[in-house]
């Protein structure tokens, strides 16, 4: 029964009710997947396409996590709202045609993605990729997801999907709709994610996002001033601040070229050292010392 649904929904029949919409919403899922680890990943902990969680992030930023960022979540959300605005016109529109509907809306969605592939090609801001993806991430979801009427392939969203797969089951004594198409729902999200991650991860693809994001390998080929003088004069010239002088005995600023706390946290330090004291060769400052002479 599973595997009949899933040829259905990839194959579908003549005289189907949704037509060729299944396998489109599906490779549409699969998308959401890709650009979502993108996002995440290298834009600094942000979703362009699943807003339960930039909300959830706002809540965590404002509540003092340093992981995150609520610029980046804004961003998301406004540029995600404007994309969903410019949808629901365009659904308005074309909505007697659905099959129309859903080809201008990825014809758009596919410019503003090309779009932000380039502005990272030349070197962007990382806000202007998150305005653009959560722009094309707005259209599709108020185009396919609200419109276009497909059951249990909205794009974005999985929690009513696996909800149903479960609450339906014929072990609870349900009927088990669509199984093969939830399933397939969730994995192409799966399998979008999986793929952009190793793209990103282990082919190491490079995303530019201006001066505000900088790999442990940049720091290491143009450190700043400070680490500077410090690589220079090894162990004895440290920086008065307790943090920053361990960043250059322990030289922990090159162990992480991810954004994380490793990374950000001693770079932080160093913006507030106020100055740099030179040490007498072979003399360390004691673990607990306040001051330098």
């Amino acid at each position: 029964m599973v595997m009949r649904d899933v040829a259905r929904n990839l194959i579908p029949r003549p005289g189907d009710p949704h037509g060729p919409l299944p396998p489109l919403l599906i490779i549409l899922t699969f998308v959401t997947g890709l650009v979502d680890a993108v996002s995440f990943l290298k834009l600094g902990h942000v979703f362009v396409a699943n807003m339960t969680g930039n909300v959830v992030f706002l809540g965590f930023a404002l509540a003092g996590a340093g992981e995150v960022s609520p610029v980046n979540s804004l961003v998301a959300l406004v540029a995600f709202l404007f994309g969903a605005v410019g949808g629901g016109r365009l659904a308005n529109r074309l909505g007697e045609h659905r099959g129309r509907m859903l080809a201008a809306a990825t014809v758009i969605e596919a410019a503003l993605v090309a779009g932000a592939l380039v502005v990272a090609l030349v070197g962007a801001v990382q806000y202007e990729l998150i305005a653009l993806l959560a722009l094309a991430m707005g259209i599709q979801n108020a185009t396919a997801a609200r419109r276009l009427g497909v059951p249990d392939l909205t794009t974005s969203v999985l929690t009513l999907t696996l909800t149903g797969l479960a609450a339906d089951a014929r072990l609870v004594g349900g009927d088990t709709p669509r199984p093969g198409r939830r399933i397939l729902a969730v994995g192409s999200m799966f399998a979008g994610a999986l793929v952009s991650g190793l793209l990103v991860l282990r082919v190491d693809i490079m995303v530019s996002t201006g001066p505000r994001r900088r790999t442990a390998a940049a720091y290491i080929a143009d450190p700043p001033p400070a680490l500077s003088a410090g690589r220079a004069l090894g162990k004895a010239s440290v920086l008065t601040s307790p943090c920053a002088r361990r960043v250059v005995e322990k030289r922990t600023w090159v162990s992480d070229a991810s954004y994380s706390r490793r990374l950000r946290a001693p770079v932080q330090c160093i913006r507030h050292a106020s100055t740099v004291s030179h040490l007498k060769p072979n003399r360390l400052p004691r673990a607990g010392a306040s001051r330098i002479s």
